[in-house]
């Protein structure tokens, strides 16, 4: 079972198909997992595996992943997990697909690491707006948590709760602030969810607000249009795939 190991963590990965990189942050929340992407109306590992080097994991304490709670800085230190990675596999650029909580990944890897990543997906962005009060507080981190203090000596709930308050507290789309969107200047293909925890006022802000954006409203209902999303993100992908890379 591959493992990149640091100080305070282990992180599960997998490695899929050759060509440039392509990193895959999995929907599931803090149940982030590379299973999580069946889940979906279509599995990028699948579909992209044959023109991409795939590189999907499972997130800090989420199926074979482990590690400390991150209660000063989760965000932080999810991004430091993936960038870590990548950087155990030799990788510095790299194209990113994103999916529900991996899109607020996206963005915190845009604010650390801008020069690394070539462009990105971000399939159903999660995020705080008028439509969905109350979603993105203890309902989201509790049951997970208390599986999760259940298993380890090491956690306690009162830590789950520092931590998940101190995750989820940010506005907008929590990982980073709204005004450091504007800022970023990657490439991205954003395609709104339609439902309260990834709310479709959300992503087409989030389209607005970045200054290098497309945007596809219209992508996974009725299901006949999902082989038409799959050439749309592939077209995106390949345009933004840096030049001379097979």
């Amino acid at each position: 079972m591959p493992l990149y190991e640091r100080a305070d963590a282990k992180i599960y990965y997998e490695e899929h198909g050759s060509g440039f990189p392509l990193l895959l942050l999995a929907p599931g929340a803090l149940n982030s997992t590379v299973e999580f992407w069946g889940r979906m109306p279509f599995n990028p590992i699948d579909v992209f595996k044959e023109e991409f080097h795939i590189i999907a994991m499972d997130q800090r304490n989420a199926g074979r992943s482990s590690g400390r709670l991150p209660v000063d800085d989760p965000w932080g230190a999810y991004a430091d997990d993936q960038l870590g990675v990548l950087d155990h596999l030799g990788i510095q650029e790299f194209l990113v697909m994103g999916c529900c909580i991996g899109c607020s990944f996206i963005l915190k890897l845009a604010q650390r690491a801008p020069h690394r990543i070539v462009a990105g997906v971000m399939e159903q962005p999660i995020g705080k707006d008028e439509t969905n009060a109350g979603v993105f507080g203890p309902r989201i981190y509790t049951e997970w948590g208390e599986k999760l203090a259940a298993k380890r000596s090491d956690i306690k709930i009162e830590d789950v709760n520092r931590f998940g308050e101190r995750m989820f507290a940010g506005d907008f789309v929590i990982s980073v602030p709204r005004d450091f969107i504007p800022s970023v200047t990657t490439p991205l293909l954003v395609m709104p969810g339609i439902d309260p925890a990834h709310p479709t006022g959300v992503g087409l802000e989030v389209a607005r607000l970045l200054p290098n954006s497309e945007l596809l409203e219209k992508w996974r209902e009725p299901a006949e249009i999902v082989p038409q999303t799959i050439e749309r993100v592939r077209e995106f992908l390949r345009a933004h795939t840096p030049s001379g890379v097979a």
